[in-house]
């Protein structure tokens, strides 16, 4: 079992992907459709993927628009949950 990444980092790169897809965590959160609980089982999941890299790199393309930002980046274990926020 590979050990679980660094919660900040996630944390960070969460926040990054939910900007990216013009998630408003913080509304959805104010609205009663995301609970703390949620945003916190979001960046555990997010800290036991092992392809940190590839979504930095994502994440840098989404930023720059290189590519299109209508969905997370493919293998995202949060995917679902940032279509429906």
């Amino acid at each position: 079992m590979v050990p679980k990444g660094d919660q900040v980092t996630h944390y960070w790169l969460m926040q990054r992907m939910a900007k990216s897809l013009g998630c408003d965590m913080a509304a959805a959160m104010a609205e009663g459709r995301l609970e703390t609980r949620d945003w916190a089982a979001m960046v555990d999941r997010c800290r036991g993927c092992e392809a940190i890299c590839a979504c930095q790199r994502w994440l840098r393309a989404a930023e720059l628009d290189e590519i299109p930002r209508d969905r997370a980046m493919p293998g995202c274990r949060n995917a679902m949950i940032f279509a429906t926020v």
